[in-house]
């Protein structure tokens, strides 16, 4: 059950990327970051009542892990608005690596055979999407000219989403996944509300307030990862494997950019995508 419960995340993260993308092309950043929190926050407190009883010490765990999701979607949303859909979700397989990293240094979970090779094919299909045959300009393909910076931010964001993913591993074995949730929101919201004051960003509430985009990420991402928080607290779910799992949604994220987006180069990608694919599908044997 946790397997289809993560490929479940993983197609509705693919959908999210997409989702996201379109926030952008009305609201700011930061604007679709704060609004999207707090409406999922929203969405959640139904579970208030269930969400408490947790001891001290977890509510400062997940605070942690709401700074580092803060900070992880800080850069992936920078990255995603100026980058193709489809080549962000191909740079976000690499998280693949850092938290297999992760699962084996902290949780000594064992890297067996097919562990190894899908770990090597996923490694490959992501050099094989820099090292295309032609011209290079910018670290991507011919005719996506993106600043090195963002590509830099794209994987910043994938190293702190495998430690949220091991963070989440970690907290399952001692609250539930309500508590997780709600808690883990509401400090997410804190966060961006705070960046927002002291920044003194600019913010146009009612224009985010009615994108319909950002409603839409807001349920996304409340039914994906109470979907993954539940798998986590299952008995026999190892983050190695939930890792690639996750990154079935890749495929939705080079179609969409293909056919929603119009873009370039997106053969290739899904070539690139298929070797990963592979490595994900050997990974989980």
């Amino acid at each position: 059950m946790w397997v289809w419960l993560v490929l479940l995340y993983g197609v509705l993260k693919g959908v999210r990327e997409i989702v996201k993308k379109k926030a952008l092309e009305k609201n700011s950043t930061i604007e679709v970051l704060f609004m999207y929190t707090f409406l999922s926050f929203v969405m959640v407190l139904p579970s208030a009542g269930v969400s408490m009883g947790a001891e001290p010490r977890f509510y400062f765990y997940i605070a942690i892990k709401s700074f580092v999701i803060f900070l992880a979607w800080m850069f992936s949303f920078r990255a995603i608005k100026k980058m193709p859909i489809s080549l962000y979700g191909v740079l976000d397989l690499s998280r693949v690596l850092f938290a297999m990293m992760l699962g084996v240094a902290v949780l000594q979970e064992a890297l067996g055979t097919f562990q190894v090779i899908g770990l090597i094919l996923v490694s490959g299909g992501l050099l094989l999407l820099k090292y295309r045959p032609g011209h290079v300009r910018g670290g991507t393909a011919e005719g996506e000219n993106v600043e090195v910076k963002y590509v830099v931010m794209a994987f910043a964001s994938c190293l702190l989403n495998a430690v949220s993913g091991l963070l989440d591993k970690i907290l399952m074995r001692d609250v539930t996944s309500s508590q997780l949730q709600f808690w883990y929101l509401l400090f997410l919201t804190l966060f961006y509300l705070l960046y927002i004051l002291i920044s003194r960003s600019p913010v146009n509430w009612k224009r985010a307030f009615c994108n319909k985009w950002v409603w839409l990420l807001s349920l996304l991402i409340v039914v994906a990862d109470r979907a993954l928080f539940v798998a986590n607290g299952m008995e026999g779910s190892r983050i190695t494997v939930m890792t690639l799992l996750k990154q079935a949604g890749c495929v939705v994220t080079i179609l969409a950019g293909r056919f929603l987006f119009k873009e370039k180069n997106t053969t290739h990608k899904l070539i690139c995508a298929a070797v990963i694919i592979a490595g994900i599908v050997i990974g989980v044997m």
